[in-house]
């Protein structure tokens, strides 16, 4: 039987041989670098690891500080600093118009559009790990799904919709909630079916995800299976104001999206473990993102969910893609201009729909999944095991299957690493042994060594380098692919 990726490769290739670089590494089966196995929760909630305990900051059946309802759909998170010790969470609610009738929406102060339900929650942890205070930092939105981190302490809250006057980034400072800035749209930064950013702290320039389910072009019988059409892009958005400060993104920029080169409207599925691709970024109008990239021959992905910058990488992910539609997980390293396909899903044990995602204080990528299984935190080791750190057990209030895991993320201290369940909603804050955070660890991740048979060329120089540094060679390859002066 020729699977969908034969189907492809074999099309493709009777019309011209395809070069494809191979990458860096590979990771393994579920099993190894992670601690231990789960302990069942005896609250039906979330299983940890032995030695590791979760408490509930909030429901969505709890009441804001101000005594309004708290919004549903708990998604996309961040943590930053706040005064005294204490932590200021930023979570998205994706809650579209429809849901209104059965969920509490997000009631503002200073919405951004009467027909929003959507927007952002603040929460205020103390040192003891405590819940002080929750409040609306923005509303009138629609379908806030995920989005990023800024380097200098504010949220991009992104939606996810296509409608009049929604489908927009909107940056939403914790300290100053409902402020101008989080009802103003950064409409240089495009109009389209926004999923996650972030930003790379060296530059200023954000990467930034689409999540389109629409099936936009026929399906071409010479490449395409029937029912595979399906197109979303990775952007990057280019501020005239790089500085990092609040409201300097929307000073204006230039939006661009992904292409691969000499290799117009290649499809990622098409992609194995390892393959590194050079790229160029072509000039989209923000009003026509997703029509200009398609037009263009963009990079094709099926459906990108979450990212993260660390270390000098740009990851994101794929929740759709790959041969078994299980996802993907790529890496882009600016600094040499290079897409690599760091991990694929080859059975569910290993990974199933991932979503949003994190790098961890001592440098492991960890994200969450959103399958139709079991909804665990996975976790990937710079040497290429993954492993399962939690498994959710609440069973949906739609779905009737476990509920999805949204909005991992690590406190500024790395002891406390809060995640969202999305419906019901609750907001868990995690503590136990975790490891010792690393400087390096984001870059550790970044230059991660080879793990397959088609590692990159490692020179004579290059190899006594590594030696006398006491690296492997394959990681000093691959700091120089990330652009870094090794010799």
């Amino acid at each position: 039987m020729q699977t969908r990726r034969k189907f492809i490769r074999n099309s493709a290739l009777s019309a011209g041989a395809l070069a494809i670089a191979t990458g860096p590494r590979v990771a393994l089966g579920a099993g190894g670098g992670g601690y231990g196995p789960l302990q069942p929760d005896p609250g039906g909630l979330l299983d940890l690891p032995k030695g590791f305990r979760y408490r509930v900051l909030q429901t969505a059946d709890g009441r804001l500080s101000d005594g309004k309802p708290v919004p549903d759909h708990f998604d996309g998170m961040a943590a930053f600093p706040g005064p005294d010790g204490s932590t200021f969470l930023v979570r998205n609610h994706e809650l579209r118009p429809a849901d209104a009738a059965t969920k509490t929406p997000v009631v503002g102060s200073n919405p951004y559009r009467a027909d929003g339900v959507a927007g952002t929650t603040g929460l205020l942890v103390g040192r003891d790990g405590r819940l002080k205070r929750s409040f609306v930092t923005s509303s009138g939105t629609l379908t806030n799904c995920a989005g990023g981190a800024t380097p200098w302490g504010t949220w991009i809250t992104c939606e996810e919709d296509r409608t009049t006057e929604h489908g927009y980034c909107f940056e939403v400072d914790p300290a100053d909630p409902e402020n101008a800035l989080s009802r103003t749209p950064i409409r240089d930064m495009g109009f389209f079916s926004h999923e996650a950013c972030d930003v790379d702290p060296s530059t200023g320039i954000v990467y930034l995800t689409e999540d389109d389910a629409r099936l936009p072009i026929p399906p071409d019988p010479a490449t395409e299976v029937p029912g595979e059409s399906r197109s979303s892009f990775l952007y990057r958005y280019l501020p005239e104001d790089p500085r990092p400060r609040r409201g300097a993104l929307q000073q204006g920029g230039k939006l661009q999206a992904l292409a691969i080169d000499e290799r117009p409207s290649y499809n990622l599925d098409l992609g194995r473990t390892g393959d590194r691709y050079a790229v160029v970024w072509k000039d989209v109008r923000p009003e026509q993102a997703h029509e200009d990239a398609l037009a263009s021959g963009c990079a094709r992905f099926n459906r990108l969910e979450g990212s993260f910058f660390s270390g000098g990488a740009f990851w994101f992910d794929d929740t759709a893609g790959g041969e078994a539609r299980l996802g993907q997980i790529f890496r882009y390293l600016p600094r040499s201009n290079r897409l690599e396909l760091f991990l694929e899903g080859s059975s569910p044990g290993q990974m199933e729909s991932p979503d949003n995602m994190t790098i961890t204080p001592w440098g492991d990528l960890w994200f969450v999944e959103d399958g139709a299984g079991s909804q665990r935190v996975m976790g990937v080791t710079p040497s290429g095991d993954t492993y399962v750190f939690a498994e959710n057990r609440l069973v949906g209030a739609e779905e009737g299957d476990a509920t999805e895991l949204a909005g991992p993320t690590f406190a500024p201290d790395g002891k406390t690493f809060f995640v969202n369940l999305y419906d019901p909603g609750h907001t868990l804050a995690i503590t136990g042994p975790f490891k010792t955070r690393r400087r390096d660890g984001g870059r550790r991740l970044a230059a991660a060594g080879p793990r397959h048979a088609h590692a990159p060329g490692v020179s004579g120089q290059l190899a006594e380098y590594a030696a006398k540094n006491g690296r492997s060679p394959w990681e000093a390859a691959a700091f120089q692919a990330l652009g870094a002066s090794v010799i």
